[in-house]
């Protein structure tokens, strides 16, 4: 596959079909597809989803009509629809590609869970054949289209590597602005799209609708990464960022209110916790670069602190705290932790820094283990933990009773997630100060070089010292919530590897997983790798072994994360920027670089 002559025409396609005819027909398998889910694909209800009614579709039917619509919308865009170009600023062709493949893989993974599920492939109805055959049509024809050559693209050089296909390519013209209040309903729209598409995600009743949910969700963002659209709201998130500030945190208020069971808002609380103590540790590993792997112990210290200091019965203080007298003691336990510990280790770099806190995490476990009042004095109960911690009440307001609002009944887990979102909103706030700040840069600098920062007069030891407390702090006002939350703590919940996060291994996964040094990288990490464990509980046995494959594959395919921080995007992608013969760096990248010299 290689670029023909002209730096903007498109490369040859995976088959060898003519560009009209390629659109035309993909247009026609998505139409197909939507067709069919209007019709039953089983003739049972055992499956779950109730997949028998005939035009009302339900269950996977709704996730394959999504899909076949995004597909023949932007095709739609590729026949130069009116209106629809700007959904494609980096070209619509690999857009299409990849929604084409997401309904087809959505389609083909029904019909072999029905297959599996029931009586074989004799269950399926002929709906799910119209699916999955105008699904394939879609795919086949989609493989027909050009490839997208972004701007700026050198006559002659060979087609791009398989990971830049998770990169948004740059416009193939000048853009067009919209009007300011039209960019505004913009990201309003956006955000409202998002929380639908989370909500669906976490109300998702049965394992195999979230596993089709995930196919497309994962293969549909690829694609609008690759038509550009994700770019071009985040230019448009940057123009107007107060109301994105806004509208974000408006979308996350609404997620308790779409909720009849409680169940799922508690989803929604664990992960909002489960973000911030990543968030914390993003200030140690994204900012300062020191690797921490023992962090998940300081969201032990502040459960423990919170559940000593909270009126439990089971509490060998017997005090109890108002709430915000005992957030701050447990924020404050932790910063003591962090500095106590941080003092003799934060010397050491590397390596030997990441085995000092791993050790540090397991210490912290098994003392915890021991203060039972056998091996030790009787602080911790041992093995049994805390429990019966009561819930919150502040101000009169009792979390752990349902409440009217506006006409809807907020449950215990609403109240605790509003609770958390306050606590996220308030961690986020102290990250990006301290990443903007004079401090936060000097972090940066000590992360890329400490030996050329410590020679520019910067104290690496003092800042390091400051970052490790500050990350542990983060985490104890998180572990604070979390011990009301769970009603109890013992020393198993704060492990270094489980099966479950909150822990260390899943932390230091999120933040890579998202992007390390970026505010929103944590956020999405964490909500991902909390809830697809939350939701696929048949593969729990497997559950390490598929988290393994999906890093290799993240490390491989895209290392600066879901949401790159500029700097590390620079770094990673540095020899494909000069790869292309007479393409110049940014001036960015050059500042990058000789910052880095």
């Amino acid at each position: 596959m290689t670029d023909t002559t002209h730096p903007t025409a498109p490369t040859e396609a995976v088959l060898s079909l003519p560009a009209p005819a390629a659109r035309y027909g993909t247009l026609a398998g998505a139409v197909l597809a939507f067709a069919g889910t209007f019709l039953s694909w089983t003739y049972t209800d055992e499956f779950p989803g109730d997949l028998t009614v005939t035009g009302y579709p339900g269950g996977l039917q709704l996730v394959t009509l999504t899909g076949a619509l995004l597909t023949a919308l932007f095709t739609l865009s590729a026949l130069h629809t009116p209106g629809l170009r700007w959904l494609t600023p980096g070209g619509p062709h690999s857009a299409v590609r990849f929604l084409a493949l997401g309904t087809f893989a959505t389609t083909a993974y029904t019909v072999i869970a029905i297959a599996v599920k029931l009586d074989g492939l004799i269950a399926l109805d002929p709906g799910a054949w119209i699916s999955l055959a105008g699904s394939a049509l879609a795919l086949a024809a989609a493989l027909g289209l050009p490839h997208d050559v972004p701007a700026g693209t050198h006559p002659g050089t060979t087609d791009v590597p398989l990971r830049r296909a998770f990169q948004a390519p740059a416009p193939h013209r000048a853009e067009r602005t919209l009007p300011a209040w039209l960019e505004i309903l913009v990201i309003a729209v956006a955000f409202g799209i998002g929380l639908y598409v989370f909500t669906f995600g976490i109300d998702t009743e049965y394992s195999e609708l979230f596993v089709g949910y995930l196919l497309l969700v994962v293969l549909g963002t690829l694609g609008l990464a690759r038509a550009g659209l994700m770019r071009r709201l985040s230019e448009l998130t940057a123009r107007h960022r107060q109301i994105t500030l806004a509208a974000a945190f408006v979308a996350a208020i609404c997620f308790p209110f779409t909720q009849d069971n409680d169940t799922y808002a508690l989803i929604g609380t664990n992960i909002l916790i489960f973000a911030t103590v990543a968030l914390g540790l993003n200030v140690v590993v994204g900012l300062a670069g020191l690797l921490d792997l023992g962090y998940v112990a300081f969201l032990g210290v502040g459960a423990y602190t919170a559940a000593l200091v909270s009126g439990s019965p089971q509490s060998t203080i017997g005090v109890h705290f108002p709430f915000p007298l005992a957030v701050l003691t447990g924020a404050a336990v932790s910063l003591v932790f962090g500095v106590i510990i941080g003092a003799p280790t934060l010397r050491l770099r590397g390596d030997y820094l990441a085995i000092v806190t791993l050790g540090f995490g397991e210490i912290f476990r098994i003392t915890m283990n021991n203060l039972n009042g056998n091996s030790g004095p009787d602080v911790t109960n041992g093995s049994q933990g805390i429990p019966n911690i009561p819930d919150l009440e502040f101000f009169g307001f009792k979390f752990g009773l349902p409440h009217d609002v506006l006409g809807f009944t907020l449950g215990r887990s609403g109240n605790y997630y509003l609770l958390m979102l306050v606590f996220t909103a308030i961690v986020l706030l102290v990250f990006h100060r301290s990443g903007q700040s004079r401090i936060g840069r000097a972090w940066v600098a000590i992360r890329e070089d400490e030996t050329a920062a410590s020679a520019m007069g910067i104290n690496g030891f003092r800042l390091k010292l400051l970052a490790f407390a500050l990350g542990a702090t983060l985490a104890g006002l998180a572990g604070t919530v979390q011990a009301h939350v769970s009603y109890s703590v013992t020393p198993e919940q704060y492990k270094f590897a489980g099966s479950a996060p909150p822990n260390s291994a899943f932390l230091i996964a999120a933040v890579i997983l998202g992007g390390m040094g970026t505010i929103s990288g944590p956020l999405i990490g964490a909500a991902l790798l909390y809830l697809i464990p939350a939701k696929l509980q048949f593969m729990q046995d497997y559950q390490l072994l598929l988290f393994g494959f999906a890093l290799i594959l993240l490390m491989r395919l895209r290392p600066e994360g879901i949401v790159p921080d500029r700097r590390k995007q620079l770094e990673f992608h540095e020899n494909d920027q000069l790869a292309v013969p007479g393409q110049r760096l940014p001036e960015h990248a050059t500042g990058v670089t000789k910052a880095g010299a």
